[in-house]
């Protein structure tokens, strides 16, 4: 008979590893087939801070420190409107993660691999999915062969697509669609023997522009520079076709005279090797039966060093989809939409970002730069106060909104940003000083502000919740209950004191301060983001009786 299991987990790599351990550990009957036998060679070296509370959750983080790799602390580049290198450190806006590593990915995959197993997963490596099986619509399973050649069968309730950018299940329901903002390739390969950048910038990822593109240099532990070259798709192409792959990486190294300098006299011992899938997203990450993470889902340029964390965040919320999906099916669905919302509200921040990057570059001329600088100033599809917003307002995940401060961004988007910033800069000014006590005042939801009941991430499952839908965050932002009923108490004429004194009915007379304290700063918060502005002056009677203040 053929095997039945809860969840079928197709590819090991860091999505497929992090869904296959937080379903374990809900309780499910996990197997993951993989292909590779670990260690496996991979791509993708440098990480984020922000992965590294995904590490910490998934218990492995303390393996990680324990091997040694490469600690990386910012970013030194060449981009942008200066002509010298120059450097940032992620203590700079993210002091509780200041540093995040340069792995040697074989190792790091196979530790995340060994952690899920670790877990209870059941893990086959040397297992190759042929094809996913379906009944009707839905994902019921996979056939697949063993690297002996001995080939079986499969059944899942659920089947998550980790399979990276071979995508088995995404590629069989004909879901991807091709990003043309970023019509790229990248060759690159690993040298023994090259030089790093001077401390403190030893660890650094180090990045220069250049007259075809952008380089990348990695600095290893084991002694080794990961280096590779981003170059249009079409000129790279026709490149590699002419000169060979190894000839082409030459050629591109000779021109970039940084790091051709830290490559000078050392050996290639890896590649080279060419990536030619490039940016593209799926039109849907979750089916009857099915889910995709990582790299199957969707791929973005490597600017901002994004892939792994896209993977791990993908694997968490895939993970909290797949087990709603299976206790509560008819949650599934709009569970389904919230998934796929959160992961491409990353991605598509990623993808904002590298846009801008691209467009402001003035270090060269080129074909390759003014290109992308006419993409980046025409292209509208990714709404442009989610940009404005992404730069004035909201944390980086890495070292993406300081380095748009060093290049020339569009003057309509300059001067939009500024107009951003210094209205929160003023709204907040109006609180330091006095002139607005929220406590007194009576307040009124900016225009298109509203709530909205939808499932939210809770304990590794998404559960009915709200969520808030702001100029900024026009796809909606999950919100406390307190968030959400202050909201909707909110009508332009009833004041603070009002709302708090209806919070507060039916709760303990202990509780009202913590109540009253917990309102004012939410207030505070929505004020200086523009999501609640002021309605009336203070002690404004409601049409239907005496003011709410008595």
């Amino acid at each position: 008979m053929p095997e039945r299991v809860d969840v079928l987990v197709i590819g090991g790599g860091p999505g497929g590893s992090t869904v296959a351990t937080m379903l374990r550990r809900k309780g499910w009957h996990v197997l993951l087939l993989e292909r590779e036998r670990f260690p496996r060679e991979h791509i993708g070296e440098s990480l984020l801070p922000a992965s590294l509370p995904i590490l910490e959750e998934l218990g492995v983080l303390d393996a990680i420190r324990a091997e040694g790799f490469t600690v990386k602390w910012g970013a030194t580049m060449l981009w942008g409107t200066e002509q010298e290198p120059w450097s940032w450190y992620f203590r700079e806006t993210n002091p509780s993660n200041p540093h995040a590593f340069q792995v040697w990915r074989p190792r790091f995959d196979q530790l995340l691999l060994e952690n899920a197993r670790a877990a209870g997963v059941d893990i086959r490596e040397g297992h190759t999915v042929i094809e996913p099986l379906f009944e009707g619509s839905r994902a019921v399973g996979a056939r697949y062969r063993t690297d002996r050649g001995a080939e079986d069968l499969v059944y899942a309730r659920m089947v998550v697509d980790a399979s990276g950018q071979g995508a088995v299940l995404g590629r069989r329901l004909g879901l991807r669609r091709w990003d043309e903002s970023f019509q790229n390739l990248a060759v690159y390969g690993y040298f023994e023997g090259a030089r790093r950048l001077a401390e403190p910038d030893q660890g650094n990822i180090f990045i220069e522009s250049y007259a075809h593109g952008w380089f990348w240099n990695i600095p290893l532990s084991n002694g080794v520079m990961s280096t590779g070259a981003v170059v249009d798709h079409q000129v790279g192409g026709e490149g590699i076709r002419v000169l060979g792959l190894g000839g082409y990486l030459d050629e591109q190294i000779r021109q970039a005279p940084r790091t051709a300098a830290m490559l000078a006299g050392a050996r290639m011992i890896g590649g080279p090797v060419v990536v030619k899938d490039w940016s593209y997203v799926s039109d849907a990450i979750t089916g009857d039966g099915w889910a995709l993470v990582g790299d199957a889902a969707c791929f973005i340029d490597p600017l901002f060093s994004s892939g792994v964390h896209l993977a791990l965040t993908a694997g968490i919320l895939a993970a909290a989809w797949v087990t709603t999906a299976l206790r509560q099916p008819e949650l599934a669905a709009a569970a389904g939409r919230v998934y796929q919302d959160l992961y491409y509200r990353q991605y598509g921040h990623f993808r904002a970002m590298a846009q801008l990057f691209y467009a402001s570059n003035r270090t060269v001329d080129s074909y390759f730069w003014e290109a992308r600088r006419l993409l980046g100033e025409d292209d509208r599809r990714t709404p442009r106060q989610a940009f404005i917003h992404a730069v004035a307002g909201q944390s980086p995940l890495g070292y993406e909104r300081a380095v748009l401060e060093r290049g020339q961004l569009p003057n309509a988007f300059t001067s939009e940003v500024a107009e951003v910033q210094a209205a929160r800069e003023a709204r907040r000014t109006r609180l330091t000083s006095g002139v607005l006590a929220v406590e007194r005042a009576t307040l009124r939801r900016a225009p298109g502000v509203r709530v909205e009941r939808r499932p939210v991430l809770a304990e590794g499952e998404f559960v009915p919740g709200h969520v808030l839908i702001t100029a900024g965050y026009p796809e909606g932002a999950p919100c406390s209950p307190l968030v959400a009923a202050v909201v909707l108490l909110i009508d332009g004429v009833t004041a603070t004191r009002a709302i708090v004194a209806r919070l507060c009915a039916g709760a303990g007379p202990e509780s009202h301060p913590a109540i009253a304290r917990a309102v004012h700063e939410t207030l505070r918060i929505l004020y200086v983001d523009g999501t609640v502005e002021e309605a009336t002056p203070e002690h404004t009677p409601r049409p239907d009786g005496p003011s709410p203040d008595r």
